[in-house]
């Protein structure tokens, strides 16, 4: 069965608000089997937002409206749903009461816009409001003599997730007669392109064409890799579990240790995982990227019983005289062999992890931009690489925490 998504609201297109609510109910939808291939933004508009629900009962059995149920003049879904549905709207008292009784136990006066409401379109079941004012609706349209349904749902996103969950899944399946569940697997990569990965794993994208399921997808997502992303679709979890767990093996096999973890894994929450199990603690010198490092691994609960501390040794002379780096040219492997092992002394700490380079937007030391010299002091042992990555300044210093940590990752084994 497929169900569709239409968002509405204006506020959507001009980026006042970002529209969390489509990925929640996608996410929702594909966690109980029912495809959904089309998600649409439209604002209040009343011909505009007919016509897209139009378009959308089009190619869908089912099409979930979220948005534009609430009392003023640009609450128009009530409206366009009856217009596509060609009936009239209807008022509902018992809706309606329902609506003053909320505004007299707050003790608040109720303008007379909020009884639009308590209007539904004629054939359309309420869907009762437990949490707000505005109540949802379930509509069953016909469409080219195929009978579909439409649902309408606020905007506000916990009286949205409360309506999909409490009446919207249960009715698609009722309606649908079938059971399944779609999942997803996501391997999580760092060190290549999407067009490496593409090229490396084209024996296995031919396989999955041809076989129709699961599904294999790239998502490039800067400091946080390369994803890839396999999605079956079974009768149940067991057996989506073993579909994905025998295609991702086949592409870990051909991907290898570039792959760093798994769904909701980070690199910093692998580095710190690997570091407490072996009982090592980390400090950190960063230059280049002042601060991100330590940012992201102090975003991760628990940081403190690995992450001894990070010291952001931006100017040259902080790296000479806190860090014990050699007066000269800072931009240079040797520079962050140095910084690591400073950081280790002065911090205390099994290893010490150190980056410097050129973020932009011109070169520095005769080294072009995207340079990112890294250090690794484990003990008394020192390792260096350089690494050069290409996109403007914020870029740069945002791929140089994800080349770090997976440069320690990797000496970590």
């Amino acid at each position: 069965m497929r169900v569709d998504v239409l968002t509405v609201g204006t506020e959507l297109l001009l980026g006042q608000i970002v529209d969390t609510n489509s990925s929640w109910i996608g996410e929702q939808l594909a966690a109980h089997g029912f495809d959904s291939l089309l998600q649409v933004k439209v604002g209040d508009n009343l011909g505009r937002v007919a016509a897209a629900l139009r378009r959308a009962l089009a190619d869908a059995d089912a099409v979930v409206v979220c948005g534009g149920l609430g009392p003023t003049h640009d609450d128009l879904t009530r409206e366009s749903i009856a217009a596509v549905m060609g009936v009239e709207l209807e008022l509902q008292e018992d809706i309606a009461d329902r609506v003053r009784e909320i505004f007299a136990a707050r003790g608040r006066y109720m303008p007379d816009n909020n009884l639009r409401q308590a209007m539904v379109p004629a054939g359309a079941s309420v869907i009762d409001q437990t949490r707000g004012t505005a109540p949802g609706l379930i509509c069953p349209v016909v469409v080219d003599g195929a009978h579909k349904v439409l649902y309408a749902v606020p905007g506000v996103p916990h009286e949205m997730k409360d309506m999909i969950e409490r009446a919207v899944l249960p009715d698609l399946h009722r309606r649908s007669g079938e059971v399944a569940v779609i999942v997803s697997r996501t391997l999580r990569t760092w060190g290549e392109s999407e067009s490496g990965l593409g090229e490396r794993l084209s024996g296995i994208i031919d396989e999955l064409d041809a076989v129709g399921n699961p599904t294999l997808a790239f998502l490039a997502s800067g400091w946080d890799g390369m994803k890839i992303r396999l999605t079956a679709k079974a009768p149940n979890r067991a057996a989506a579990a073993a579909l994905l767990a025998h295609w991702s093996a086949r592409v870990q096999a051909i991907v290898g240790d570039q792959v760093f973890g798994y769904d909701d894994d980070t690199m910093e929450s692998v580095v710190l995982q690997r570091m407490r199990e072996r009982g090592l603690t980390l400090a950190v010198a960063e230059s280049v990227t002042g601060g991100l490092v330590a940012a992201r691994l102090t975003g991760i609960a628990g940081a403190s019983d690995v992450l001894r501390g990070s010291i952001v040794s931006y100017a040259s002379d902080v790296k000479f005289d806190l860090l014990g780096v050699m007066p000269g040219p800072v931009v240079n492997e040797a520079a962050a062999g140095q910084m690591a092992l400073g950081a280790r002394r002065v911090l205390d700490s099994s290893i010490g992890l150190a980056l410097t380079g050129v973020a932009g937007p011109s070169e520095q030391d005769g080294m072009p931009v995207g340079t990112v010299c890294i250090g690794l002091a484990i003990g008394d042992t020192v390792r260096t690489t350089t690494v050069r990555l290409a996109g403007q300044r914020e870029q740069v210093r945002q791929l140089s925490v994800i080349a770090a940590l997976d440069e320690l990752r990797r000496r970590l084994g």
